[in-house]
């Protein structure tokens, strides 16, 4: 049964003190959104906190002609009556509908809305009306798609920083909750037709079940606790066995490829998943993948390292036009400048991060930057009779993907490589005998390799 103490008591539950939390509420018109909204009103009443914060978010996707505009208003009265903050969302010619995935569509331009209102208005949570029903036709969705015991575990009741309170309650419960509060809501009609595999599984499959057994929500509801009960101790096991195949996890992390092989197919694409390699075809070429082979998904680069697989935020990447002035001009009046590189250099596997190289200004175009790597680079070593692609030159030196991309390009206003830091200086722009203005590159000299 839905009642205020209970309602209260799962929202306390997925947000400790919720009172002192803000909240935007996704209301669309519907009984399940009213009732909500009505909830978190009475809440805010009989806690008698003016600091209890939450607003109101509402579109009006112009799809069902009146009865659209209807909804805004349902939703925009109980706002004002309420003296609720509300927000809308009006879908116009520059909203292009799609002529398929209307659905899709339509909850990617929510979404984007909610996100932008929860920025401005610096509100926590987005709280939405998803009940037992929608659980269960969730189920079902998932169970025809061999989802795993992810997808038969449904729609979360908190997943990140959305929350969905009335998960455990049946429509039946809310539509009487809702009769018996006298709480106003419109009755979306297009519900009603089988054009889309919900509505389909809504108005045909699930009644038909309900038919099985009178009891069989409830059994619903005990077996969807347990499965995501069932869920969260698998990941507390699959999270167990990937920190014992940690090598490493500060600037980025590794994981052993030799054990991690060891485990079974479920346990491999559990982990790589996290990471959002979520393709089950592509695990195998992942362990048959060459040295220094890259793969990418949305959030990580996978780096494999002979025994290793490195796993790089992508948000932490080095953007390939980034770029530092080092200096940007020469003062002649002064025999030598000398500029110290600490602070840019990373350590590297492998490499001695202290070097000293020094310059002929005279040679140099000014202002002088550092870079990352571009294709085409090339220079002429020192310690080499010619020149070389740095790329190739990468190759030579045995360098991993990994330390690429720690090492910064120097260039010249004309974009001439003059050197790669910090293994090689460009003996062509290297003092000399007839040196009279240098600058002198350096970072400390140390053993650290």
């Amino acid at each position: 049964m839905l009642k205020k103490l209970t309602f209260i008591n799962q929202l306390k539950n997925l947000v400790h003190e919720p009172e002192k939390h803000t909240f935007l509420l996704a209301v669309s018109g519907g009984v399940d959104s009213m009732v909500l909204a009505s909830l978190f009103r009475d809440f805010g009443q009989e806690i008698q906190d003016s600091k209890f914060r939450f607003q109101v978010a509402h579109i009006n996707y112009k799809l069902r002609g009146n009865d659209s505009d209807l909804d805004q208003k349902t939703v925009q009265d109980f706002c004002e009556k309420n003296h609720i903050k509300f927000h809308l969302y009006e879908v116009s010619e520059k909203d292009q509908k799609p002529e398929n995935s209307i659905q899709l569509w339509a909850r990617e331009l929510r979404y984007r809305f909610f996100k932008t209102i929860q920025e401005k208005e610096k509100l926590e949570f987005l709280v939405t009306a998803h009940h037992l029903n929608d659980q269960l036709e969730t189920f079902i969705i998932n169970l025809s798609k061999a989802a795993g015991i992810n997808g038969l575990s449904g729609i979360p009741s908190h997943d990140n920083n959305i929350l969905r309170p009335l998960l455990n309650f049946s429509k039946k419960e809310i539509y009487q909750f809702a009769e018996l509060n006298h709480i106003e809501f419109r009755e979306d009609l297009s519900n009603k037709k089988n054009d889309y595999l919900r509505n389909k599984i809504r108005n045909q499959i699930v009644p038909m079940l309900m038919e099985t057994n009178d009891h069989f929500l409830d059994n619903f509801r005990k077996s969807s606790s347990l499965l995501n009960q069932t869920k969260d101790f698998v990941q507390k096991q699959i999270q167990e066995i990937e920190n014992n195949l940690t090598v490493f996890n500060q600037d980025y992390k590794i994981l052993s490829k030799e054990k991690l092989n060891q485990e079974s197919d479920f346990v491999k694409f559990e982990i790589l998943k996290k990471y959002g390699f979520n393709q089950e075809e592509e695990i195998p070429k992942i362990f048959k993948a060459e040295n220094n082979s890259s793969f990418f998904s949305k959030e990580y680069q996978l780096i494999v390292n002979r025994d290793e697989l490195i796993f790089i935020s992508r948000s932490q990447e080095k953007k390939s036009d980034e770029e530092i002035v080092l200096i940007d001009h020469f003062d002649f009046s002064e025999n030598q400048i000398t500029i110290n590189l600490v602070d840019h250099i990373e350590s590297i596997d492998g490499i001695n991060k202290g070097f000293e190289w020094d310059f002929d200004a005279e040679k140099l175009h000014f202002p002088l930057r550092l870079r990352k790597q571009k294709e085409g680079d090339e220079f002429y070593p020192t310690g080499f009779s010619g020149k070389k692609k740095v790329s190739k030159f990468f190759r030579d030196e045995k360098l991993s993907i990994l330390a690429r991309q720690k090492i910064w390009i120097l260039a010249d206003s004309n974009d001439s490589v003059l050197g790669v830091i910090p293994i090689r200086q460009d003996r062509r722009y290297a003092m000399n005998e007839k040196t009279k203005w240098s600058l002198k590159i350096f970072n400390e000299m140390n053993n650290e390799i």
